[in-house]
């Protein structure tokens, strides 16, 4: 198992590093056969009105799931144990979800995403340059799935959103937590004002809702 530490606004002191080994490799101890990698991100935030000074991020790749959490505090050590234990709470409710699915025999979701070849020049003529404000930037892999299996996700990454890939018509949708309970999924509409959403029966507290729809 890949352990990955990075630091933002602190130093990665040997101390640091050997505790976050102690509790994230304890954590993902009965589950190292289904993790590749595990990132660690440690970050102190400067901004003296925010009061979960020391946060500690934990991304999980397991067979091809991404797997997170995230917990804050006034104490970078207490908010690695608290994240150690929320990603260990996050991967015996994954397993239970593939025992789960063994057990009723259902086919293993996968998807082989097959490597393309990148153009060598991507920007044409064009000069290179950054926007004002860099953003933090995530890249990863998209392969479609169900309404269903997009909501398994969203409650693994421990975000409030989820953008997926609709299997059923190939758009790119985001289903997200509503203020009042339950889920709601965004797509775009097609040139004639519909959507393209042609699945029967879905999660009862799903809601569909159209690109240019009130979300709240």
């Amino acid at each position: 198992m890949k352990l990955v530490i990075q630091g933002k606004n602190i130093d990665i002191t040997d101390a640091i590093r050997e505790y976050v080994h102690q509790k994230i490799e304890k954590a993902v101890s009965h589950f190292q056969t289904m993790t590749t990698e595990v990132d660690v991100h440690l970050s102190v935030a400067k901004n003296p009105r925010i009061n979960s000074k020391q946060t500690a991020e934990v991304t999980i790749y397991a067979n091809g799931t991404v797997i997170r959490a995230q917990e804050g505090s006034e104490d970078l050590y207490a908010s690695i144990d608290l994240v150690a234990d929320k990603i260990h709470r996050q991967l015996r409710k994954y397993k239970e979800k593939l025992q789960h699915r063994k057990t009723h025999d259902q086919p293993k979701t996968g998807v082989i995403v097959d490597d393309v070849p990148v153009a060598p020049d991507l920007i044409g003529d064009r000069t290179p340059e950054l926007p004002s404000e860099v953003l933090r930037m995530k890249y990863f892999a998209m392969p479609p799935m169900t309404i269903e299996e997009a909501l398994e996700q969203l409650q693994l990454v421990d975000h409030d959103f989820y953008m997926f890939r609709n299997a059923k018509t190939d758009e790119i949708n985001v289903i997200y937590e509503r203020n009042h309970g339950g889920y709601g999924v965004i797509q775009p509409r097609n040139g004639n004002g519909h959507t393209n959403q042609k699945n029967g029966k879905v999660h009862q507290n799903v809601e569909f809702i159209s690109e240019k729809s009130n979300v709240l």
